[in-house]
């Protein structure tokens, strides 16, 4: 996400914004209407061409087909984000708690149907792929070349919540038990903490040491830091980043973001 209330920079501006305080973005709007192909195009000339969007594939493909239909609405999400170029870094496929190990099958056939040039990053909630073998899925996924998004909401369900926010939060995500496997050299993480700053950053310390090693390996790994109310998810990403930097000096570091304006300009981003 690029917009956010909290946010206050001009609807034209606001990824270009974005962009200057971090360098990936999920794209979860897409999961609910395919943007026209001129809006696309707009997001890549706000964006450098090594900037990461990771887009949602449509509701239609994910939920309502299963994986097993929605030919005409891929490909016409696949047209409009072809201005994007290199900058779409991954499909993110995200299936519904219903979609079960059983239903494996229909994900690697889709897999297998993907254009060639795109890769997909799968995101799964079923409880049975994270007991046992998870019905194979590991596999399906390498073979395909595609990654396994864990989101990890443990630090997260770790105490009840403690704000409207944080409440809301507590009876929509999922609860996953965690896991730091990486299947490709582009791994992705989400990462859930909780609206008070110091508990996010205590609990993804386990992610900065596993983001240092992917990166000692040589493996180009994406995280996304988001709270309850991602009012401050800007700053902990690149505070994220910064953890990840100390152990890994070579890291390049994030874009820095436009001065703050004065009192009589008008505003951008905070």
């Amino acid at each position: 996400m690029w917009t956010h209330k909290a946010w206050a920079a001009p609807a034209q501006d606001r990824l270009r914004a974005y962009a200057g305080w971090c360098n990936a973005v999920e794209g979860n709007t897409t999961f609910y209407a395919t943007p026209a192909r001129e809006t696309v195009a707009s997001w890549a000339q706000q964006t450098e061409p090594a900037f990461r969007f990771v887009l949602k594939l449509p509701r239609a493909v994910t939920h309502e087909h299963r994986l097993s239909g929605g030919e005409a609405e891929l490909r016409a999400f696949l047209d409009a984000i072809e201005p994007l170029g290199p900058r779409a870094h991954a499909l993110w496929v995200q299936l519904p708690a219903s979609f079960g190990p059983s239903d494996a099958p229909h994900l690697g056939a889709f897999l297998r149907r993907l254009p060639a040039g795109y890769r997909a990053a799968v995101e799964v909630r079923h409880p049975a792929f994270f007991a046992g073998d998870g019905g194979g899925l590991a596999g399906i996924l390498q073979r395909a070349g595609a990654e396994w998004v864990p989101f990890d909401t443990t630090a997260f369900f770790d105490t009840p919540p403690t704000s409207d926010a944080e409440r809301d939060a507590w009876t929509k995500k999922p609860r996953t038990p965690l896991r730091t496997e990486a299947l490709t050299d582009r791994p992705i993480v989400r990462y859930l903490g909780r609206d008070d700053p110091a508990r996010t950053v205590q609990g993804w310390a386990r992610w900065v040491a596993v983001a240092a090693a992917w990166l000692r390996e040589g493996r180009s790994p994406t995280f996304f830091i988001h709270t309850p109310d991602n009012a401050d998810a800007p700053r902990l990403a690149r505070e994220f980043h910064a953890a990840v930097r100390t152990g890994v000096p070579g890291l390049p570091p994030l874009p820095e973001p436009a001065p703050e304006p004065e009192p009589d300009e008008p505003l951008t981003l905070f």
